[in-house]
């Protein structure tokens, strides 16, 4: 082999040594840089159930007046509350056994807030609350209470005095007539503030009264309304639920009232005016004070000022003086330079029961039992 060859061959050599190198080179697995770790999962916290409310109605939701003013205010209460809140009612609940019942049921089924809405409730509420300590029991109306049950009112006294004011300024007869409920201190107390009202502009009113000894029953309230008219009262007023005295009065061309609710409808050419009550302030203060955990026992009752009572829907034909009147009147109960009851008041037999310049406190107000000076006929026992 000459040297040329010698030496080609060598060259070919290296050239694929370097050729096998740089194959090799091509080759080889790059090392992959290890993936980041993946985040963690983000874990929700589990949403709060939503606090179960109900509610016992002594009448139907449709009654136009009292029941329909709390299912109103149960309404806004889900209304400001959306998803926290469940609600739920049970309607035409007795006062009797039966109410101790249904409540009973209620806390069975879960609910931790419970109203219970006319005051023949108070007893089967303090029997049913020490059984179950975590929830909350709310009172309408009565002065009972316990460690886990609230008393919450309304100072209906304020409404009716509000259309007293209009009914004494409307009679031609100067005989009023209220279609009355059970005698306890909180309708007393409503007919005698009518006659007040109607007396501090018309000195010469009287004030006759029926008993239908129970918070709703059209037939007898209706009776009771008619024998009140054809007694000679020309303007009714009611402390009864349903809207059948308005219905009557516009029927037999006589004037009335509202009661609980604006009733206008149910008799438009009798209507002189509604007293009705605004039960959704507190039904959203106790929600709220459940929810917070800020709810304690005791009892709270509110009128004008808080929103909870007001004259709604006065008649056109009432004299502008008299809308002044009442306009004023609720102004002063809202910044407390007005006071329905202040000395002197008298009863019925001429015995003063409040001193002049004396204004009444809750303590008072909460056991009248008495007629004032021109309320005909004599208290039930």
């Amino acid at each position: 082999m000459t040297d040329l060859s010698k030496r080609s061959l060598i060259k070919l050599a290296a050239l694929t040594a370097v050729a096998s190198a740089a194959l090799i080179g091509c080759g080889k697995k790059e090392e992959v840089a290890p993936a980041p770790a993946a985040a963690p999962a983000v874990v929700e916290a589990p949403k709060a159930e939503p606090l179960k409310i109900a509610f016992a109605y002594v009448g139907p939701v449709g009654d136009g007046g009292w029941t329909f003013a709390h299912d109103n205010g149960r309404k806004a209460l889900e209304a400001e509350f959306g998803d926290k809140v469940v609600t739920s009612f049970v309607e035409n609940v007795p006062e009797s056994a039966d109410a101790e019942r249904v409540i009973r049921d209620l806390a069975g089924q879960g609910n931790k807030l419970i109203f219970g809405t006319t005051f023949g409730y108070m007893e089967p509420m303090l029997k049913v609350a020490p059984d179950f300590p975590d929830l909350k029991f709310e009172h309408a109306t009565g002065y009972k209470t316990a460690a886990n049950l609230r008393t919450y009112d309304s100072r209906t006294y304020e409404g009716a005095y509000m259309a007293g004011v209009i009914a004494g300024a409307m009679t031609k007869s100067n005989t009023l007539g209220v279609v009355a409920s059970i005698p306890i201190p909180e309708v007393i107390r409503n007919i005698n503030s009518f006659t007040m009202g109607a007396q501090s502009v018309n000195p010469k009113v009287k004030t006759k009264v029926v008993w239908v000894n129970g918070w709703f029953d059209p037939p007898k309230e209706t009776e009771a309304a008619t024998s009140l008219i054809n007694g000679g009262a020309d303007v009714l007023f009611q402390n009864t639920d349903s809207s059948a005295v308005l219905q009557t009065a516009e029927k037999m061309g006589k004037r009335a009232f509202g009661w609980d609710s604006d009733m206008t409808a149910y008799g438009p050419k009798a209507h002189l005016g509604s007293a009705i009550i605004n039960w959704a302030p507190y039904y959203i203060k106790a929600t709220k004070d459940v929810l917070e955990g800020t709810w304690t026992t005791g009892g709270v009752w509110w009128g004008v000022k808080e929103g909870a009572i007001d004259m709604v829907s006065v008649a056109e034909d009432v004299p502008a003086d008299i809308k002044t009147k009442v306009d004023g009147i609720r102004n002063g109960l809202k910044d407390g330079t007005f006071s329905i009851w202040k000395g002197p008041i008298v009863d019925q037999a001429g015995k003063e029961v409040l001193a002049a310049g004396a204004v009444a406190d809750d303590a008072f107000l909460g056991g009248v039992k008495f007629y004032v000076k021109g309320v005909e006929g004599k208290v039930p026992n």
